[in-house]
């Protein structure tokens, strides 16, 4: 198997680290039920995983860097066990289709469990035509378009990478074995700017 290391760009941010504000995932969360537990395999400081631990969710969280979060020194690539049921990343982007590898591996991890996988990917590459028999092969179940998101590189905003601020980003999710046409809505950041409260969350589950 190809491109087993998280090989980046010299212009990107080492080991693809690119925190995810935490409106985007209370976003997915507002769209998607995920039942059992959860894997973040590429979990960074945290970003997404904190997000959904205080949601209520069954977080392992795993990463090949150490950051003092989660488990470091985990290859997802390499993984042969699925480590929880369903799988929630922003995965590395990296050269030569790396986040098209996570991907791959996480739907093979899902096969076994029947869990769901969310994917935040950058919308250009989803229309790339290199992709298109892959996504017709194996569609998402969903796509959620996300108006205004910037995931700054080591999540601290720079005039060296002020073309980030120009990427746009959606939410992929494939649900089990379903092999459908994938619904499709838009998620507004503004939404989920603020914390939710005991009772928001509350209100959510009911």
């Amino acid at each position: 198997m190809k491109n087993l290391s998280y090989r980046s760009h010299k212009n990107r941010a080492s080991l693809e680290f690119y925190p995810t504000p935490p409106e985007a995932t209370r976003a997915l969360l507002s769209v998607e039920k995920f039942v059992g537990s959860i894997w973040e395999p590429a979990c960074g400081d945290g970003a997404i995983s904190k997000v959904l631990l205080d949601a209520g969710y069954d977080v392992v969280s795993t990463d090949l860097a150490h950051r003092e979060f989660g488990q470091g020194g985990i290859n997802f690539l390499r993984t042969t066990k699925p480590l929880a049921k369903n799988i929630i990343t922003n995965p590395p982007y990296g050269t030569h289709g790396l986040a098209d590898v996570f991907i791959r591996r996480a739907l093979l991890h899902t096969q076994k469990t029947g869990g769901k996988v969310a994917m935040l990917l950058n919308w250009r590459s989803i229309c790339n035509p290199k992709r298109h028999h892959k996504f017709i092969k194996t569609p998402p179940s969903a796509i959620y378009a996300i108006d205004r998101l910037i995931c700054w590189p080591y999540g601290k905003p720079t005039s060296q990478s002020r073309s980030i601020a120009k990427q746009q980003y959606c939410w992929l999710v494939w649900d089990g074995q379903k092999k459908q046409m994938p619904k499709f809505w838009w998620l507004s950041m503004n939404d989920f700017k603020h914390h939710p409260t005991k009772s928001d969350r509350t209100l959510q589950k009911s």
